[in-house]
Formats: C-alpha cells, sequence, structure tokens
C-alpha cells in the first residue's frame, strides 16, 4: 500500500493514524461555498475500533467536528448505533439518526479514509441532524432546501434502512 502513495500521502497517513491512536478518529472539516454545503467526516474509527466511519453534512464550523468525535468516542466505547434510532444527546440541542453510507458516496465524503483502507474496504454512516423545530430533510414540510444542504448519502438519496415514520424518525 504505501509504496504507491507520495512522500505526502505517507505523512498525511501517519498523521491519521497518530491522531486515531490518541483520539480515536482524526477529524476532517471540509468547507463549503455558494453551491456545496460544508461536511465533517472521520478517518481512523474503522481500522482504531472497527466502527464505521462517520460522517455530517451542513453543520457550521465546529458543530460538525463536535457531533463526529461525540460519534467516535461513544462508538468505541461500544455503543451501539442503529440506523434510523434517535439521539438527542450526541449534540446538545439537535436530534441525530443514523444511516449507512452507500459506497458510490466514498470517495467524494470519504477521500482520506482510502489512505488508510486503499480498497474502500470500510463501513460509513451519515449522522443526520433535525432542523430546530425537529423536522428532517425528508419531510415534506422541511424548510426549503433543507434536503440539499443535508442529502442523504444513500443510493435513493432517502432512508433506506428504516421507514421514516414507522420504525424511524
Amino acid at each position: 500500500m504505501s509504496d504507491h502513495l507520495t512522500a505526502e500521502h505517507r505523512q498525511l497517513r501517519d498523521q491519521f493514524i497518530a491522531q486515531s491512536n490518541a483520539q480515536g478518529a482524526a477529524i476532517v472539516e471540509v468547507a463549503g461555498d455558494d453551491k456545496h454545503p460544508p461536511y465533517t467526516f472521520s478517518v481512523g474509527a474503522w481500522r482504531r475500533f472497527h466502527v464505521p466511519e462517520a460522517v455530517t453534512i451542513g453543520l457550521p464550523p465546529g458543530g460538525g467536528e463536535l457531533l463526529v468525535r461525540n460519534y467516535v468516542r461513544r462508538a468505541g466505547h461500544g455503543e451501539q448505533f442503529v440506523p434510523g434510532s434517535v439521539w438527542d444527546d450526541l449534540l446538545e440541542g439537535v436530534l441525530v439518526t443514523v444511516e449507512k453510507v452507500s459506497k458510490g458516496h466514498y470517495y467524494t465524503y470519504f477521500g482520506s479514509v482510502f489512505l488508510l483502507h486503499p480498497d474502500g474496504d470500510f463501513d460509513a454512516v451519515q449522522l443526520i441532524t433535525a432542523t430546530p423545530d425537529d423536522q428532517w430533510p425528508w419531510e415534506p414540510d422541511a424548510p426549503a432546501g433543507f434536503d440539499r444542504w443535508q442529502p442523504l448519502l444513500t443510493a435513493s438519496h432517502a432512508p433506506e434502512s428504516w421507514t421514516p415514520g414507522v420504525d424511524g424518525p
């Protein structure tokens, strides 16, 4: 694996490994722009704890990092994050649910993880947040554009591991 990496990529991989050894995972924040929301993801949770890497989309700077760190810490200590379940204590004042990420989104949202797992042989979940009024991106009464600001990273771009309002939020 490392024979095919540039010196810069080897150094970055080594930094991710050191951070995941020390903190459970490295956290990468990607700034948004006029057309794309910001997103934050973990690097090393799969390697360190064999728990899915996590991504969250659309949170302000610091919010995504806090949410992903809380997930990694708790998952690393054995808490199960079942898709469709809801947590009210991962990010203060915000409801959070989890959905599996489709492999088709891995390169876009987890590019740095490929430095540790070049074959894409890791699991990943999306930490999805509700609005302050507890609306989810897929709900018809959600604010206009919320589904584009926080797209679901499933193959269908809709919840796939549960049925909204039946066995999930």
